[in-house]
């Protein structure tokens, strides 16, 4: 039978491929169209620097991770780590997080989708896009993972056809790459905590641990691959808009590959590129209403949230009451959200997630599959670092809302509040 564990489980339909493709989707196209603007204002010519750091970062949570996930092959990602190794409160924190920070990232994708496909209607669109990719997610999983991969295919191929245009006009100039002397620390480590936003995606393949055939094979194997295809193309893509723009210009605009393929002379490519922009923020989005939407079955699951919301639905097999009420709050937030601001915000949550994972990888046994011990303590250490290093506003309020998180334990605790694992 196709089904995780007895009554009330999802089904177990995603191979290799399969995931790989969503974590693809998660990532590729939130850096590259909307993250790359600031992180090129704080790091300057170190932008590619930036995005090393932001790499390597995400490698180790994401090693980090993989263990965690095929020792724990059930939806819920670090909020079941957590719980199972360190705590029920380390494991809710987590998935306070996740949820907060990811339905930010919701919300920015859906502003990017409509600022793409409509500038000026930017929240109507966001809107519309919200409710048709919810309507999606609840028809399926399996319907999402084949819609993904034609998203991924669209992005790849625009993003493919901006790195020839950049690359092969005259105006091209490889010194623009090259890390100067406005390349500051400070400025670095901000921009790959930004950039962080952009290879945070993997994690959709974790939190749908419960949907994944073999799942100790599988995901460790999938979050490795999708985070490699990932940096080398985002690398080809910010190197070839630095060669034609120059940090200077990447960060004075809100769409880099746009005026990227602008100054290479290559102006036809214009609407091609406004498509593939719209394209890749409706696959980020598409894979983000799924993973938070699985990770808030896992907390309602444990009664961390409305236990309303751990229904799975007889015939589509998902958590038809988790997504709606995911798409309703973003539905809400994309209303006053503003773009740059809920990225920082989002990686400011999902940096404290991984902080958590990290933790919970270093408590694993050899037998286990435990990690190299340096693999989960470099990855705390650059989470927390990278988090306090974002924008002050970023800071102030992701401190106050892990704070806010906390007291509701709290309060539920003291309350008699009971927890399932």
């Amino acid at each position: 039978m196709d089904v995780a564990g007895g009554t009330g489980g999802l089904r177990r339909r995603l191979g290799l491929f399969d995931a790989v493709v969503i974590g693809l989707g998660s990532m590729i196209g939130a850096g590259i169209f909307v993250a790359l603007g600031p992180a090129a204002e704080a790091a300057g010519s170190g932008l590619l620097l930036a995005l090393t750091v932001a790499a390597a970062v995400a490698y180790c949570n994401a090693t980090s991770s993989a263990r965690l996930a095929a020792r724990y092959p059930r939806s819920g990602g670090t909020y079941v780590y957590g719980r199972e190794r360190l705590g029920d409160f380390w494991g809710y924190l987590a998935g306070w997080a996740f949820v907060v920070g990811k339905t930010a990232s919701c919300a920015a994708m859906a502003l990017t989708v409509g600022a793409y496909l409509w500038p000026g209607q930017e929240h109507a669109v966001a809107v519309v896009a919200v409710a048709a990719l919810t309507a999606v997610n609840y028809a399926g999983v399996q319907k999402s993972a084949r819609l993904t991969r034609i998203v991924v295919a669209v992005v790849l191929t625009v993003l493919a056809a901006v790195v020839v245009a950049a690359l092969t006009t005259s105006g091209a100039d490889a010194s623009r790459v090259r890390i100067g002397s406005d390349a500051g620390v400070g400025g670095v480590i901000q921009a790959a905590g930004l950039l962080f936003f952009a290879f945070a995606g993997y994690a959709r393949i974790a939190t749908l641990g419960e949907e994944v055939r073999d799942p100790a094979r599988t995901i460790p194997r999938a979050i490795p691959i999708a985070l490699g295809i990932t940096l080398a193309v985002y690398a080809l893509v910010a190197g070839a808009a630095l060669a034609v723009l120059g940090p200077g210009g990447m960060a004075a605009t809100t769409s880099p590959l746009v005026d990227a393929v602008r100054a290479a002379g290559a102006g036809w490519l214009v609407p091609v590129v406004r498509v593939g922009g719209t394209v890749a923020a409706l696959g980020s989005l598409l894979a983000l209403i799924l993973g938070v939407s699985r990770t808030t079955l896992a907390m309602a699951r444990g009664r961390h949230l409305p236990h309303v919301l751990a229904a799975v639905h007889p015939r589509f097999g998902v958590p038809h009451r988790a997504e709606l009420a995911v798409g309703a709050v973003v539905v809400v937030l994309v209303a006053t959200t503003d773009v740059r601001g809920a990225i920082g915000f989002s990686s400011f949550g999902v940096l404290a997630y991984y902080a958590i994972a990290n933790v919970a990888a270093w408590t694993l046994a050899p037998e286990e599959g435990r990690p190299n011990r340096l693999v989960p303590a470099v990855g705390l250490t650059g989470c927390v670092v990278l988090a306090f290093a974002l924008p002050l506003g970023a800071v102030i309020w992701g401190a106050a809302v892990v704070v806010l998180g906390t007291a509701v334990f709290g309060i539920r605790k003291a309350a008699g509040g009971r927890s399932v694992r």
